[in-house]
């Protein structure tokens, strides 16, 4: 178990001070799910600018999740090729995909969402990849920083405004986000409102995917901490709450991976197709 683990690791068991440890420093739980460095690496300085490439804890985990699906896919690929009827992994990950373009894409997106699969399947992967690797004893959840949510929400925001106009035309497409038939005297609030939107959109695809994979991981160090707090009497009840929110994380990590490409389908299909 992943937070029980690294909770053992970092304290010995039986060590007395555990107890006022838990109770004098509230801030305990941050400090178990907050990032930490891996690889120092002094900053750049140009200009004004300073670039920081030091590598933490959960961008290692970003980077690992990105090897890992070019390598399964690879391998998968490769088996296909190499049988008549794909089998085992192969199978498994065409399943998957044929998952994500028929029943999230498609449903979400519409007529012409064929040439945007690669951008999805490489969304749905990354980050289900990244979230099950949080799963893994010793491991950091990458999706629970802010920083990394905000970047691929950026990433559906871009691909929302850059197709949309190449579709509609510059003017074309932000005449299409008001409604047609609105007073003049309304025009106004509905452009200020309608603008406001499109920030909105990737905000809450940040927050939404920040927050989900965050709280999971508070639940569990909260129910472990009981232990210290309560007594040993709580043992049972504290691990059993703790093992079930766990197995809750794993559909969760599936869930917010397909609710993060299921809305930016959505999101670049009203943008493309204004016209429904």
């Amino acid at each position: 178990m992943t937070i029980l683990t690294a909770f053992i690791q970092e304290h010995a068991p039986g060590d007395s001070t555990l107890v006022e440890k838990v109770q004098e420093d509230g801030n305990w739980i941050m400090h178990h799910i907050s990032d930490k460095p891996v690889l120092t690496i002094p900053p750049i300085h140009i200009g004004g600018f300073t670039l920081d490439l030091s590598i933490s804890m959960k961008i290692l985990m970003l980077m690992v999740a990105a090897v890992l699906m070019v390598f399964i896919f690879s391998y998968a690929a490769s088996s296909n090729r190499k049988k008549k009827h794909p089998t085992g992994l192969g199978n498994f990950m065409e399943m998957m995909m044929v998952f994500v373009r028929d029943d999230i894409v498609k449903p979400s997106m519409g007529h012409g969402s064929e040439k945007f699969m690669p951008f999805f399947f490489t969304m749905f992967f990354f980050i289900l990849f990244v979230n099950l690797i949080s799963l893994i004893p010793g491991m950091s959840t990458g999706t629970s920083s802010i920083s990394v949510t905000a970047g691929l929400a950026l990433i559906t925001f871009f691909m929302t405004q850059l197709h949309g106009i190449k579709h509609n035309g510059f003017i074309g497409y932000f005449k299409g986000l008001i409604p047609p038939g609105v007073p003049i005297f309304v025009l106004p609030i509905m452009i200020i409102i309608e603008f406001l939107g499109l920030l909105t959109k990737p905000f809450a695809l940040a927050i939404r995917l920040f927050a989900n994979m965050t709280a999971g991981h508070i639940v569990i160090y909260a129910l472990i901490g009981l232990i210290f707090m309560l007594g040993y009497a709580v043992i049972p009840v504290s691990i059993g709450f703790s093992l079930f929110i766990y197995v809750l994380e794993i559909l969760v990590a599936v869930l917010q991976a397909y609710i993060f490409t299921m809305l930016s389908a959505l999101f670049i299909g009203m943008a493309v197709h204004q016209d429904h």
